[in-house]
Protein backbone atom coordinates (compact mmCIF):
# COMPACT_ATOMS: atom_id res chain seq x y z
CA UNK A 1 0.00 0.00 0.00
CA UNK A 2 1.61 3.66 -1.29
CA UNK A 3 2.18 5.75 1.55
CA UNK A 4 0.72 9.26 1.92
CA UNK A 5 2.21 12.75 2.83
CA UNK A 6 0.12 14.56 4.85
CA UNK A 7 0.33 18.13 6.99
CA UNK A 8 -0.56 17.28 10.25
CA UNK A 9 -0.51 21.02 10.96
CA UNK A 10 -3.58 21.76 8.88
CA UNK A 11 -5.64 19.02 9.75
CA UNK A 12 -4.00 16.08 8.31
CA UNK A 13 -4.26 17.44 4.46
CA UNK A 14 -3.28 15.17 1.87
CA UNK A 15 -0.26 16.68 0.06
CA UNK A 16 0.64 13.28 -2.04
CA UNK A 17 -1.09 10.13 -2.24
CA UNK A 18 1.80 8.35 -2.88
CA UNK A 19 5.52 8.97 -1.60
CA UNK A 20 8.40 6.79 -3.16
CA UNK A 21 11.59 6.55 -1.20
CA UNK A 22 15.43 7.33 -2.26
CA UNK A 23 17.10 5.91 0.75
CA UNK A 24 20.14 4.58 -0.99
CA UNK A 25 23.45 6.50 -2.01
CA UNK A 26 22.44 5.73 -6.28
CA UNK A 27 18.81 6.26 -5.16
CA UNK A 28 19.63 9.89 -3.70
CA UNK A 29 22.02 10.02 -6.45
CA UNK A 30 19.61 9.53 -9.71
CA UNK A 31 16.89 10.74 -7.80
CA UNK A 32 14.29 11.91 -11.00
CA UNK A 33 16.94 12.23 -13.65
CA UNK A 34 15.82 11.32 -16.65
CA UNK A 35 12.34 10.55 -16.09
CA UNK A 36 9.91 12.30 -18.41
CA UNK A 37 7.25 13.49 -15.55
CA UNK A 38 6.46 12.66 -12.05
CA UNK A 39 2.81 11.09 -11.96
CA UNK A 40 0.08 13.35 -10.40
CA UNK A 41 -0.27 12.54 -6.65
CA UNK A 42 3.78 10.77 -6.25
CA UNK A 43 6.68 12.36 -4.76
CA UNK A 44 10.24 11.11 -3.62
CA UNK A 45 11.22 11.78 -0.35
CA UNK A 46 15.09 11.64 -0.78
CA UNK A 47 16.07 11.16 2.51
CA UNK A 48 19.05 12.58 4.16
CA UNK A 49 21.78 10.29 6.18
CA UNK A 50 23.52 11.11 9.57
CA UNK A 51 26.69 12.07 7.02
CA UNK A 52 24.82 13.58 4.51
CA UNK A 53 21.45 15.21 4.84
CA UNK A 54 19.60 16.42 2.28
CA UNK A 55 19.41 20.48 2.08
CA UNK A 56 19.79 21.67 -1.14
CA UNK A 57 19.07 19.82 -4.56
CA UNK A 58 19.71 20.05 -8.98
CA UNK A 59 17.70 19.65 -11.64
CA UNK A 60 20.34 18.50 -13.84
CA UNK A 61 19.42 15.79 -16.48
CA UNK A 62 15.81 16.72 -15.51
CA UNK A 63 12.70 17.42 -18.04
CA UNK A 64 10.62 19.28 -16.40
CA UNK A 65 10.05 21.60 -13.43
CA UNK A 66 9.90 20.44 -9.61
CA UNK A 67 8.59 21.75 -6.49
CA UNK A 68 11.00 20.91 -3.39
CA UNK A 69 9.87 20.97 0.18
CA UNK A 70 13.38 20.33 2.54
CA UNK A 71 12.08 19.52 5.72
CA UNK A 72 14.32 18.69 9.18
CA UNK A 73 14.60 15.10 11.32
CA UNK A 74 11.53 16.05 12.72
CA UNK A 75 9.71 16.53 9.32
CA UNK A 76 8.97 20.44 10.55
CA UNK A 77 8.98 22.18 7.09
CA UNK A 78 12.42 24.71 6.73
CA UNK A 79 11.62 25.68 3.22
CA UNK A 80 9.64 25.84 -0.37
CA UNK A 81 10.85 25.76 -3.33
CA UNK A 82 8.41 26.41 -6.09
CA UNK A 83 8.89 25.70 -9.71
CA UNK A 84 12.86 25.20 -10.21
CA UNK A 85 13.43 24.65 -13.40
CA UNK A 86 15.74 22.00 -14.99
CA UNK A 87 18.98 23.01 -14.82
CA UNK A 88 19.11 24.41 -11.96
CA UNK A 89 20.09 24.38 -8.15
CA UNK A 90 19.00 26.01 -4.43
CA UNK A 91 20.55 27.38 -1.94
CA UNK A 92 21.21 25.45 1.23
CA UNK A 93 18.75 24.85 3.46
CA UNK A 94 19.82 25.21 7.19
CA UNK A 95 18.52 22.45 9.79
CA UNK A 96 17.33 20.76 6.37
CA UNK A 97 18.18 16.84 6.14
CA UNK A 98 15.36 15.47 3.88
CA UNK A 99 13.50 16.69 0.56
CA UNK A 100 10.55 15.97 -0.93
CA UNK A 101 10.14 16.52 -4.82
CA UNK A 102 7.13 16.79 -6.63
CA UNK A 103 6.18 18.11 -10.08
CA UNK A 104 5.66 21.66 -10.32
CA UNK A 105 2.69 23.32 -8.95
CA UNK A 106 1.81 20.11 -6.70
CA UNK A 107 2.78 21.54 -3.29
CA UNK A 108 -0.15 23.23 -1.95
CA UNK A 109 0.04 26.94 -1.47
CA UNK A 110 -1.63 26.25 2.20
CA UNK A 111 1.93 24.96 2.98
CA UNK A 112 4.43 26.79 5.29
CA UNK A 113 7.59 26.86 6.78
CA UNK A 114 6.75 25.34 9.90
CA UNK A 115 4.23 23.07 9.40
CA UNK A 116 4.84 19.48 10.25
CA UNK A 117 4.06 17.12 7.61
CA UNK A 118 3.88 13.32 8.29
CA UNK A 119 4.54 9.91 5.72
CA UNK A 120 1.57 7.17 6.68
CA UNK A 121 -0.75 4.77 5.58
Amino acid sequence: MAKQLMNTTQGNAVIANDVRFAVSFMERTIGLMGRRELPKGQTLLIQGTKLAACNSVHTCFMRFPIDVIFVDNQMKVRSVVRNLKPWRITWPTLGATSAFEFTAGSVPSELKVGDVLHVGD
